[in-house]
């Protein structure tokens, strides 16, 4: 009943035109806008995991975390043009991506994850990172692959105007 609220919660959100955020969440765009603000502070962000994750020799991963509103509605199901992607690095133990789907990427979409952690800003034990440090992760929306078909309708056109530009180049050449 949670996740359902959540997500219901997130589309009116984005209905709306605002940053899609869970109660008590920060956007990853305040994030970003003043990001000293939170250093050392525990927050909670909401995005898609997107890119690859990165895992490391210290059981961790690394990956990107976009919390814009292409991360709840991506162009090719439907959503809407809405500025460029926002996203974060996160640092997390690998085990909480041992059941996650595949992260996001230009044929899918990521699982959209609530993550809570600590936000590092230019985080000196790691060479200056910006990012957040996971304490855990929840799936608020699994991901899924993008549909790819061909429109039949805009392969009908296409060839109507080859067509329609080889009678006029035909028709010109007799002229």
């Amino acid at each position: 009943m949670r996740t359902f609220a959540t997500v219901v919660v997130a589309l009116l959100l984005l209905l709306a035109g605002a940053p899609a955020l869970a109660a008590g969440s920060v956007a990853v765009s305040t994030l970003l806008e003043s990001p000293q603000e939170f250093d050392g502070q525990q927050v909670t962000v909401v995005g898609e995991l997107i890119g690859d994750y990165g895992r490391r020799d210290d059981d961790t991963i690394w990956t990107q975390l976009n919390g814009d509103p292409y991360a709840t509605s991506p162009l090719r199901d439907g959503g809407r043009l809405s500025g460029g992607n926002v996203g974060i690095g996160i640092h997390a133990p690998a085990e909480l991506f041992t059941a996650l789907d595949p992260p996001g990427r230009y044929n899918r979409v990521g699982p959209v994850v609530s993550v809570t952690g600590t936000w590092r800003y230019h985080d000196p034990d790691r060479g200056g990172e910006t990012y957040l440090e996971v304490a855990s992760l929840e799936v608020v929306h699994p991901g899924h692959p993008l549909d790819e078909s061909v429109s039949t309708t805009t392969l009908l056109v296409g060839v109507l105007l080859v067509l329609a530009s080889i009678g006029v180049l035909l028709f010109a050449r007799r002229r």
